[in-house]
């Protein structure tokens, strides 16, 4: 394991924050990077992006609400990871398009044609690509940065519901079939119960 440094009395140019956990082995560059690809993905390629497929799912009032329900909440899940990047010493792009094109996952743009199964099925497969990202962050973090690990581990318990939510809508849509559902309707549009709120800590 590296030496610690030590960060001298009054010094502000380094972290004790960061020197911690680059000593258990975190690679903090690399990490940072999956911050920022994963925030861009939460706040453009999800949240601007379900924005525009709520609104093609008029007539579809309960998959509009549901879609709703995700949309906030990855907006939620970009509100919580951005501090962390600053502090482990990282920053934003100060250009949009350049955040954008950083993103871990791509654009849930508008399917051609903008069909009900084809927007459940994008839907899915965006939750799917959260997932799998925000699994990275906590397999890299786990036993080395508890503050990376915490945050990325609420927003990974949010992704798994949303995908389940569009697991069981497209396959009633699609297939007809009927999956029992463990989605109760949140108590409000964009609840985010892990990500948003700290009472999962006293169950």
């Amino acid at each position: 394991m590296p030496k610690e440094e030590v960060v001298k009395y009054g010094d502000v140019s380094k972290r004790v924050g960061v020197e911690v956990i680059r000593a258990r082995g975190v690679d903090v560059d690399k990490l940072i990077n999956m911050l920022i690809a994963n925030a861009a993905a939460e706040f453009a390629s999800t949240y601007y992006y379900y924005t525009i497929l709520r609104m093609h799912l008029a007539g579809y009032e309960d998959y509009k609400e549901i879609c709703e329900d995700a949309r906030l909440e990855d907006r939620a899940h970009w509100e919580l990871i951005v501090p962390r990047i600053y502090e482990l010493g990282g920053e934003l792009p100060n250009d949009l398009k350049a955040f954008h094109d950083q993103a871990g996952c791509a654009a849930a743009k508008l399917p051609d044609p903008p069909t009900v199964v084809n927007i459940l099925t994008l839907l899915m497969e965006s939750e799917r690509c959260a997932i799998r990202s925000w699994s990275a962050v906590c397999d890299m973090t786990f036993g080395k940065d508890p503050r990376t690990y915490d945050l990325a581990s609420r927003i990974l318990n949010e992704e798994i519901e949303h995908e389940a939510w569009f697991i069981e809508l497209l396959a009633r849509e699609r297939d007809g079939k009927v999956i029992p559902s463990g989605h109760f309707r949140r108590g409000e549009p964009g609840h985010a119960p892990y990500s948003k709120n700290a009472s999962f800590y006293n169950p």
